[in-house]
């Protein structure tokens, strides 16, 4: 396997010749990393700000995707309860709760909940390959508002493109604030 290569930014691009789970996950934190960086260096009120008509802000975008990193790999993929401060939240009631909560939290908590989110994402899943990567990647686990389990080739894969839309938006949200493009 080669060497990894950092793109222009320094992250680290996903490999050119790995497996699938090097592939999946490389792909994965790629994705990480781009949302990391889109949201580093801003104030507590840049995370806040929106584009309009989106109310979608950066703050936004890390307490969503932290949350979704535990509703997959910590609920779905684990079968262990979602954890607080999700776990009290009624989202029939309110679906919308990630993102507007988000308004009154400091970056540094978001910062450090969607850090921690993706850190225990990441011990799920070393969890489950170790039982062998194949068998992982095609075990099947019942999802919220699916019929149908999904394995956890689905969860990444998803989780992939959860990520790349996402960034669209933090993208879009960043040159607005800065001017910060790429």
């Amino acid at each position: 396997m080669a060497e990894a290569m950092a793109d222009e930014y320094g992250q680290t691009q996903p490999p050119f010749d790995g497996d699938e789970v090097a592939t999946l996950l490389g792909f994965l934190d790629y994705q990480r990393a781009v949302l990391e960086r889109k949201c580093q260096g801003l104030s507590d009120e840049q995370l806040r700000l929106t584009l309009p008509p989106s109310p979608i802000t950066l703050g936004g975008l890390l307490k969503h995707l932290a949350c979704v990193e535990d509703s997959w790999f910590t609920e779905t993929i684990a079968g262990e309860p979602l954890p607080e401060p999700w776990a009290s939240v009624d989202f029939e009631a309110d679906p919308e709760w990630t993102w507007h909560s988000a308004a009154p939290d400091s970056g540094e908590y978001l910062r450090a909940l969607w850090t921690a989110r993706v850190n225990r994402s990441r011990a799920v899943v070393q969890v489950q390959l170790s039982n062998g990567e194949e068998a992982a990647l095609n075990e099947t686990h019942a999802a919220w508002g699916h019929d149908d389990p999904v394995s956890l080739r689905w969860v990444l894969v998803h989780m992939i493109e959860e990520y790349a839309r996402h960034n669209g938006h933090a993208d879009l949200i960043r040159e607005s604030i800065d001017g910060q493009t790429g």
